[in-house]
C-alpha cells in the first residue's frame, strides 16, 4: 500500500502519522483483510486504524471511519486524502473542510480526461455536487507528475478566482530492488523458466508487469512482439499481472497469446509480489508498458529502480524524465513504432546496460522514499506556514 510506504518514510523523519482506512482488500470478490478493526495499531513508526466497510462494502464505504474522523480530526494539523470519486474520501474532505483542517487531495489519475470518460455522466454530476467544492477547498492537489497536473480537469477552478488551491507535484516512491533483493534466485520457480534452461542463455527477457486491462496497451504490444518474431529476433516474454475485476479481459489476452506465435516464448505468471516480483524486475533485460494513459506509472519506476531500461509510450506521464535521463525508449501509440524501439533495445546489449544504469541512478535520486518524504514534509510545512500567516 502506497500510503504505508510513505507513512513509514515520513515517520523516520519525525512526522507523527496516522492512517485511517478500511479492511477492503482491493478488488470485488476478494475477502476483507484479516486485520484488527476499530483499534490503533503501531506499525513501522506510524499508527494505522482499520475500519469495517459498512454499509456499502462495494464502494469501500465505512460509516464508522467517518464518525471517528469527525470526532478526532481536530487532533491533527493536516489531512492527506488519497483518491477522489470515492464516497468515503469525498466525505473525509468535507469533514476536514467543515472543521477548518487543511487537506491535500491526491486524485490518483482520476482527473485525467481519459479516465473521466469512464461513467462520464455520473462523474459529471458527482464532480459538480461534491468533488468541485472539495478541490476548491483543498490546500493543494497532489499530482505525481508535471504532465498529470497539466492535463487534469479542474472543473473550471483553475480559471477563476474562487479557488486558492495550489498544485503540488511530488512523484511516487519505489523500493530500491537492487539493494533489497536478498533472495537466492535459484530457489524461485521463475528462475528455471527461460534463461537457465534456454539453449541460448543470452536470449533477452522482455517483461510486462502491470494490471491486465485495456489501458495498458497490450493490444499494441502483442502484435509488436509478433512483428519482431517474424524478423527472426530472439527474445522471451514474461507477462506478469492479473485483473480480478475484469477476468474476461484477462482471459481474452491469454487466449490471444495462446493463438499467437508468441506463445512458444511467453511465460504468464499471474499476479506477483515480494521476492518473485523483485527477481523478475531485476532479471529482465527490458521492461515494457505502452499504456494509453498513466498518471505516473509506478511499475515503470520500479523497473528503473531495479536497473532495468524501459520502453514506454508517450502517454506514461513520466516519459519526458525517462527520455531526458536516457533511461529507456519512448514510443508513440503505434504498433510499428513500439516494435521498432523494442527491436533496437533487443539488438544492443551494451545500450541496454547503459540505459539501465541511467534508470537506476535516476530512480535512486528522484523516486526513493527518503526523497519523497522530504518533499512531502516541505509541502506540509509550507501549507501550515501559509495558513498561520493568514490567521495572524
Amino acid at each position: 500500500m502506497l500510503s504505508k510506504a510513505l507513512s513509514a518514510a515520513l515517520a523516520k523523519q519525525g512526522i507523527d502519522v496516522t492512517i485511517i482506512t478500511t479492511n477492503s482488500n482491493g478488488d470485488i470478490g476478494q475477502n476483507p483483510l484479516d486485520v484488527p478493526l476499530n483499534q490503533l495499531i503501531n506499525q513501522d513508526g506510524y499508527k494505522i486504524i482499520y475500519f469495517p466497510c459498512s454499509p456499502f462494502r462495494r464502494y469501500k464505504f465505512s460509516l464508522s471511519l467517518l464518525q471517528w474522523l469527525n470526532q478526532h480530526i481536530k487532533e491533527f494539523d493536516l489531512a492527506h486524502i488519497h483518491a477522489i470519486f470515492s464516497p468515503v474520501t469525498t466525505a473525509a474532505a468535507t469533514i476536514a473542510r467543515y472543521h477548518h483542517i487543511p487537506y491535500i487531495m491526491r486524485p490518483c489519475g482520476m482527473l485525467d480526461p481519459a479516465d473521466l470518460r469512464k461513467k462520464k455522466q455520473l462523474k459529471q454530476v458527482y464532480a459538480a455536487l461534491l468533488e468541485k467544492p472539495n478541490l476548491a477547498g483543498a490546500a493543494a492537489i497532489h499530482f505525481t507528475s508535471k504532465q498529470e497536473a497539466k492535463i487534469s480537469e479542474r472543473f473550471g477552478l483553475s480559471t477563476n478566482k474562487i479557488s486558492t488551491t495550489q498544485d503540488l507535484i511530488i512523484p511516487l516512491g519505489v523500493t530500491n530492488f537492487i539493494d533489497n533483493l536478498s533472495v537466492n534466485s535459484e530457489q524461485l520457480p521463475i528462475h528455471n523458466q527461460f534463461k537457465i534452461n534456454s539453449v541460448d542463455s543470452q536470449i533477452p527477457q522482455i517483461l510486462f508487469m502491470s494490471r491486465i486491462e485495456p489501458k495498458k496497451g497490450l493490444n499494441l504490444l502483442i502484435p509488436a512482439l509478433e512483428k519482431i518474431i517474424t524478423q527472426g529476433i530472439k527474445f522471451n516474454f514474461i507477462l506478469a499481472g492479473s485483473n480480478p475485476q475484469d477476468a474476461d479481459y484477462e482471459s481474452k489476452i491469454k487466449e490471444l497469446i495462446a493463438d499467437s506465435p508468441l506463445a512458444k516464448q511467453t511465460k504468464i505468471t499471474g499476479f506477483v509480489t515480494g521476492e518473485t516480483k523483485a527477481y523478475l524486475l531485476q532479471n529482465a533485460d527490458i521492461f515494457v508498458l505502452p499504456s494509453y494513459y498513466e498518471n505516473f506509472g509506478i511499475a515503470v519506476a520500479e523497473a528503473m529502480a531495479a536497473g532495468t531500461p524501459v520502453v514506454v509510450s508517450n502517454q506514461v506521464h513520466i516519459w519526458e524524465d525517462i527520455q531526458q535521463a536516457e533511461a529507456g525508449w519512448v514510443s508513440t501509440l503505434e504498433v510499428d513504432a513500439i516494435a521498432s524501439l523494442i527491436k533496437i533495445a533487443l539488438l544492443d546489449a551494451d545500450e541496454r546496460k547503459r540505459r539501465g544504469l541511467n534508470a537506476f541512478s535516476y530512480a535512486k535520486k528522484h523516486y526513493s522514499w527518503e526523497i519523497i518524504a522530504q518533499q512531502t514534509i516541505q509541502a506540509y510545512q509550507q501549507i501550515l506556514s501559509s495558513l498561520a500567516t493568514k490567521l495572524k
